[in-house]
């Protein structure tokens, strides 16, 4: 309003209001880039996060900016750093196709497809221009390899522009995996205490828990969330799908579950009840084959499993049982091998400890 403030509004009142548009990561009306995508107050934009070529081939990531028409904070929602996890990528695809800029209050940064060669070639788990594994290299180098540089790129272009992130994932094609989140503990309250709320928000019954509160050795690389914890972003992990098969289910839980986020960060009309009286796994053990051959499972995800019982075994391609698979800790399956393909040192099971709940 020229010449002056309006009638009944005291200047400390207006200073409270510019620091809350401040806190809040960005302010109505201001362009928000994220790549090559570059969203006014009230639109969506798409584009590319350039990785350039190095000492391999260059890749370009989709990037979707919704620009809220109303202040708050800025989210960033990321899928497909292994790229036959099918259900996330879909999910963040389908989420950001129906995001209204015009009810969002601050900004969405939509990054549905990470590693696109995984993809493209359907080889899970890894990049394969480099054979890297794209949750563990952050924050990545400019001039390293193509998992490297992709990891630095995001560092900069999106975790560095968030107030929070979700990083979502789901049952790669040989996973036969049931739902469920992490949340991790790094030391902090006040960081701890906003992503454990976003974690119940999220919704999923199931909650691993991480113990980030040693610090990691000079130079040392690590997944995306930690990465973002480390410079004070409150995040979450969360897992839907299976054996590269993308649900109904899984994609509602994961898209219910992101916008549920949104609700309790106020982003979002309306109200976002957080999960009561989850399951808490404190310890997850990672049970590995001892044996090349053929894998037949003897139990499914979510079944209780006590130490030592069988819960598959491997055949050598004549058939005959040559490893019995036992459990090495009692508790609940979190995945198991979806495919009758296995290798010496591949991942039978992963099994959760049921853990008592974080205070």
């Amino acid at each position: 309003m020229a010449g002056g403030k309006p009638a009944g509004v005291t200047m400390e009142s207006m200073k409270t209001w510019l620091v809350l548009v401040i806190a809040c990561g960005m302010a109505s009306g201001a362009d928000l880039t994220v790549g090559s995508a570059t969203a006014a107050s009230g639109r969506k934009a798409t584009g590319f996060i350039q990785v350039p070529a190095g000492v391999d081939a260059a890749a370009n990531i989709p990037v979707i900016v919704v620009n809220g028409a109303k202040p708050g904070p800025t989210l960033a929602l990321v899928a497909g750093s292994h790229g036959t996890e099918y259900a996330s990528i879909l999910a963040l695809q389908k989420l950001a196709q129906s995001a209204d800029p015009g009810e969002l209050s601050g900004a969405l940064i939509v990054v549905p497809l990470v590693n696109l060669a995984s993809f493209a070639q359907k080889v899970p788990h890894l990049n394969p221009v480099d054979g890297k594994n794209m949750n563990r290299f952050f924050p990545g180098k400019p001039d390293g390899t193509q998992t490297e540089r992709a990891a630095w790129a995001i560092a900069k272009q999106v975790v560095e522009k968030c107030d929070y992130l979700i990083d979502l994932h789901g049952g790669d094609l040989d996973e036969d995996l049931r739902q469920y989140a992490y949340w991790a503990n790094t030391g902090k309250a006040a960081l701890d205490a906003a992503s454990r709320a976003m974690v119940l928000a999220f919704g999923l019954d199931h909650i691993i828990i991480q113990d980030y509160r040693t610090p990691l050795a000079a130079g040392a690389t690590m997944n995306l969330t930690r990465f973002a914890l480390s410079l004070g972003k409150a995040s979450v992990t969360a897992e839907a799908g299976h054996a590269g098969m993308s649900s109904a289910e899984d994609l509602d839980a994961l898209i219910e579950g992101c916008r549920n986020v949104m609700r309790h960060l106020k982003m979002l009309p309306g109200k976002a009840a957080p999960v009561e009286h989850p399951l808490w796994f404190g310890r997850v053990s990672i049970l590995a084959s001892e044996q090349d051959g053929v894998f037949y499972p003897l139990a499914a995800p979510e079944s209780y499993v006590k130490h030592g019982m069988r819960i598959g075994y491997v055949t050598d391609y004549f058939g005959n049982r040559v490893w019995d698979a036992v459990a090495p800790i009692s508790g609940v399956i979190l995945y198991i091998g979806a495919v009758p393909s296995m290798k010496k040192g591949d991942t039978v099971a992963h099994i959760g400890e049921v853990a008592e709940a974080p205070m």
